[in-house]
């Protein structure tokens, strides 16, 4: 046997030049159970944001903070479990856990993105993880939105609770997601792409009392 070690890899495009048709994590969902139309008598609505970009920053407080503000101008959030956004509310930061946050910008902006934090950060201890692809992010807003998530989930949401500006990880259904409200009105699920169906159908079911719509 030859001394020599041969070694294989695949090497992954995850820009290619070509252009690929990219669907929504609710796009079959939209397919085979359909979107209920917004109403005046839609007391609830959701809407799905996708194909934003969503990164991981893990890392220490104060190195990523002086790396996001170079880059982003805003900074990490300064309590657990609470966003910060940008002036237009378009790019968000969310404390997930001590070392760890959520950043989710536009779609397409996360590529540059990544490069630019990590060209500021150099040789800090960090991790800068694009989970862009696993990811979605619904929207449910409106006068039920609140008693909707109220059958869902278990945590508070009454607005003592959870007042604006705050964000958790929890239980929806039987699935993991991050729970936020960036406005008084409306709030936001994230959530893996393999449940995006699954809760489509759960919040389908559980705003038919609301004549929910799907906006979009």
């Amino acid at each position: 046997m030859s001394e020599q070690t041969a070694t294989w890899f695949n090497l992954f495009e995850a820009r290619p030049e070509a252009e690929v048709p990219a669907e929504s994590p609710l796009a079959w969902s939209y397919h085979r159970t359909g979107r209920p139309a917004v109403s005046q008598r839609s007391r609830v609505v959701l809407r799905e944001r996708a194909m934003l970009g969503h990164l991981i920053l893990r890392g220490g407080a104060i190195v990523l903070d002086e790396a996001v503000r170079q880059v982003l101008g805003f900074g990490l959030p300064g309590r657990p479990n609470t966003l910060t956004h940008d002036d237009g509310g378009e790019r968000s930061i969310q404390w997930l856990s001590p070392d760890e946050w959520l950043v989710i910008v536009p779609g397409g902006e996360e590529f540059a993105l990544e490069g630019k934090l990590r060209e500021a950060l150099g040789d800090a201890h960090y991790a800068i993880v694009n989970v862009s692809g696993g990811q979605t992010l619904i929207e449910l807003e409106g006068e039920k939105a609140r008693e909707l998530l109220m059958k869902s989930t278990p945590y508070d949401v009454h607005p003592e609770a959870f007042p604006v500006g705050k964000g958790v990880t929890t239980v929806f259904a039987k699935a993991n997601l991050i729970l936020r409200r960036p406005t008084e009105e409306r709030w936001e699920l994230v959530l893996r792409r393999s449940f995006a169906d699954y809760l489509y159908r759960w919040i389908l079911d559980a705003g038919a009392e609301y004549a929910i719509g799907v906006e979009g």
